[in-house]
């Protein structure tokens, strides 16, 4: 085993990526060994995820377990081994008398000889009821309902032109909500009935199902209720003898027509300027500027680890600037979306999406379209809900570009008609990329690195709108974007975790306002002045570092090292910028709201605890009744939060009522929130002083034509981007 840095990793960038390899990722072969060592284990009785039945016992997740930070830090200071490697293991144990999941941790990799189980807060075992839904049960749902609604064959032939039992090219699809019920122990589905066809998510029927699918043996699944056009009935064969009737207010649907879909993405319409020749596209020097090795990265000043965790998505490791440190882990925690409407399903709908897998879901980036083709695309491999690992194709991309906008930039006129010097500096920024397809939504989550020390974290909603058949009523909850589809209203909020080590792990935390004061002019007797004074509020509790949403939020949010000055006698100190108009989603203490207590605040400040590692769960979605985490404990204690290991919990997101223009999708304009991380005093200067990107026009002479450039890069000589030298002049004067 090494301890520290060995000699041979000398080079920053082999430094980096063997320092970086301790939040790795399981590789493909670390999980067939994790797979291998449990199947060894007769006492689990555990069998393939894939054969066709509940009743069984079989592993559902395996991720890496990221080791406890103090062991990490001692690590990377040098002073100990690398931390032992430990899978976390989610296993659904359906095969018992009394069905359950429990998770556990297998170690230590590449070679497993020991698991255990992973203690749950206050010894709850972890309901099966909660465990999030595999291809297995909806291969049954399929074939459930399938069944169920054979005996409405000819009502939907007639309502609809398709049909869900023995159908051929007019088949119906459906689409799930959640929660699965009403109460703890619940596992009950609305399935919301759709044409199959592209974009089958706007392509509503009328037809919404209420399934009971508690038992792990499908025959025992039964109906409970039926919606239809406004209309609840006791069950199908309910509603097909109303039907019979002449009880059913029928709407029957437009016929359809394949070849003119609303939903798909083939051009219609015309602009007044050509498309149909290629657009602009980002260009490269032969040698990127950015180094990527295994899981770690450096760009400028930068240096971090990354990993893509099954469940929640994304995660950054050991962000520092200069060799300093700045945040020990960046991710994201959670993304919810909760819905409102008139059909039952709209009613239902609150998705808690990591329950779906979110870093599961980072499907192949299209070269050109989702990163620039110059990007670096890397491979993802999850085991979640398989037998083996699967292989995600370039799923994720790293990639530089200019914003086109200068990061600094300044014309300095003599106001005689020229200028006394121009100076400008190209920013450039470093993006790492992936995405989520979490059913019909699409999230493009992003980490945008600038060379002045800021760090962007933002993520873009695209995809399909989550749609249910319009009813007069729908009016109240969203806006009709086709002639029976109805957009449903909702709110997206995103949760991350922000773990600051401003220069150290020994942070505290203040906001900044402003307030008036009102002061005799002191150069004019009996005169008065009014101004803004800066106003300070030290925030040594986690209470007093809550802010729930409906109140205002303080305008400087920061963290600082009180151990730590810069050279002008200030504290050392990051801010966070906070790009979001989203709101609370529920009362408190509503039933499904219990799941999501960080959905009450805009930014929850804590003190680092390790057992305090995620806000949410794979549980919550199908139980947010009874939740495993509960994120207001987390803030309960109310800890002392000055010259300590702090956590920053940030909650973004926005309101969306769909319109006709989200019509076949949502697009990204509008629809991205997130927050900057911002040096506030924690350098000398902007430290982007140090990138040769940077440009200065001076004159030479008494002459506006004859001007001095000068530039630290290579001028570009690829016809790809222009044949032609830059040239500057900076008069004024007519001609």
């Amino acid at each position: 085993m090494w301890c520290g840095v060995s000699s041979q990793y000398s080079q920053a960038s082999d430094r980096y990526r063997y320092t970086a390899s301790v939040f790795a990722d399981l590789s493909p072969a670390e999980m067939q060994a994790v797979k291998t060592f449990l199947l060894a284990q007769k006492n689990l009785n555990l069998s393939t995820a894939k054969t066709k039945t509940l009743q069984k016992n079989y592993i559902f997740l395996i991720e890496s377990q990221t080791p406890k930070k103090h062991h990490v830090l001692s690590f990377l200071s040098g002073v100990s081994c690398a931390p032992k490697r430990n899978a976390r293991v989610v296993i659904f144990f359906g095969a018992e008398a009394t069905p359950n999941v429990t998770e556990y941790i297998v170690g230590p990799l590449p070679i497993p000889t020991y698991y255990h189980p992973v203690p749950m807060k206050h010894n709850r075992p972890i309901t099966f009821t909660s465990r999030p839904t595999t291809s297995v049960e909806y291969e049954l749902i399929h074939e459930k309902l399938a069944e169920v609604t054979k005996v409405a064959t000819l009502f939907l032939k007639e309502s609809t032109g398709f049909w869900y039992h023995n159908c051929t090219d007019r088949c119906l699809t459906f689409t799930d909500v959640a929660p699965r019920g009403q109460r703890s122990g619940d596992r009950k589905s609305w399935f919301i009935l759709q044409q199959a066809v592209e974009g089958h998510f706007i392509h509503p029927i009328g037809f919404e199902i209420l399934l009971n699918h508690q038992s792990v043996q499908p025959q025992h699944w039964a109906v409970e209720k039926v919606w239809y056009n406004g209309q609840y009935f006791n069950s199908v064969e309910d509603l097909v003898w109303k039907y019979n009737m002449g009880l059913v207010n029928i709407f029957k649907l437009p016929d359809h027509q394949s070849d003119n879909l609303f939903s798909t993405y083939t051009p219609r319409g015309h602009f007044k300027t050509r498309t149909d020749i290629p657009g602009p596209k980002q260009y490269e020097a032969p040698e990127k500027r950015y180094e990527v090795q295994g899981n770690s990265i450096l760009y400028a000043g930068w240096s971090f680890a990354f990993r893509v965790r099954a469940s929640s998505g994304l995660q950054l490791f050991n962000v520092r600037f200069n060799d300093e440190p700045i945040a020990y882990e960046i991710s994201v925690q959670e993304a919810i979306a909760f819905y409102s409407g008139h059909s039952p399903a709209g009613m239902q709908t609150k998705y808690i999406d990591s329950a779906w897998g979110m870093g599961v879901l980072t499907y192949e980036l299209a070269k050109g379209v989702d990163c620039p083709e110059m990007a670096t695309y890397k491979d993802l491999y999850h085991f979640m809900d398989t037998d083996q690992p699967i292989r995600y194709k370039n799923a994720l991309c790293i990639f530089e570009y200019s914003t086109a906008v200068p990061l600094r930039r300044h014309f300095n006129s003599n106001f005689k008609g020229s200028f006394n010097f121009y100076s400008g500096l190209e920013n450039h920024v470093l993006v790492i990329r992936t995405t989520s397809t979490v059913y019909n939504y699409d999230y493009l989550w992003d980490f945008i690195f600038y060379q002045n020390g800021v760090i962007e974290v933002k993520v873009h909603a695209t995809g399909y709108i989550h749609a249910t058949f319009f009813t007069p009523e729908g009016v109240n909850y969203g806006n009709k974007v086709y002639g029976y589809v109805l957009g449903n209203l909702h709110t997206h909020l995103i949760h991350y975790k922000v773990d600051l080590d401003i220069a150290g792990t020994e942070n505290s935390f203040e906001t900044l306002g402003l307030k008036f004061e009102n002061i005799s002019n002191p150069w004019l007797p009996g005169d008065y002045i009014v101004q803004s004074r800066l106003e300070r509020v030290h925030r040594d509790t986690e209470r007093s570092a809550a802010f729930p949403f409906r109140k205002p939020l303080p305008r400087y949010l920061i963290f600082y090292n009180p151990k730590q000055q810069n050279k002008w006698q200030n504290h050392r100190a990051y801010r966070i910028q906070i790009n979001s108009h989203a709101d609370r989603l529920l009362p408190r203490d509503w039933k499904e709201e219990k799941a999501i207590t960080w959905g009450r605040y805009q930014l929850a400040v804590t003190r680092f605890r390790d057992h305090e590692e995620r806000s949410s769960s794979l549980y919550h979605q199908n139980d947010p009744w009874n939740p495993t985490v509960r994120f207001e404990n987390f803030i309960r204690n109310n800890e002392n939060i000055s010259s300590q290991d702090l956590v920053a919990w940030v909650t973004v997101g926005f309101l969306h009522i769909p319109h006709s223009e989200d019509i076949p999708n949502t697009s990204t304009p509008g629809n991205a929130v997130g927050f900057l991380l911002r040096p506030f005093n924690f350098f000398q200067e902007d430290p982007s002083v140090a990138s040769r990107s940077t440009i200065i026009v001076r004159p030479e002479g008494q002459s506006v034509s004859r001007v001095k450039i000068q530039r630290w890069t290579v001028p570009s000589v690829d016809q790809c981007l222009t044949a032609n030298p830059f040239t500057y002049n900076g008069s004024y004067l007519a001609d």
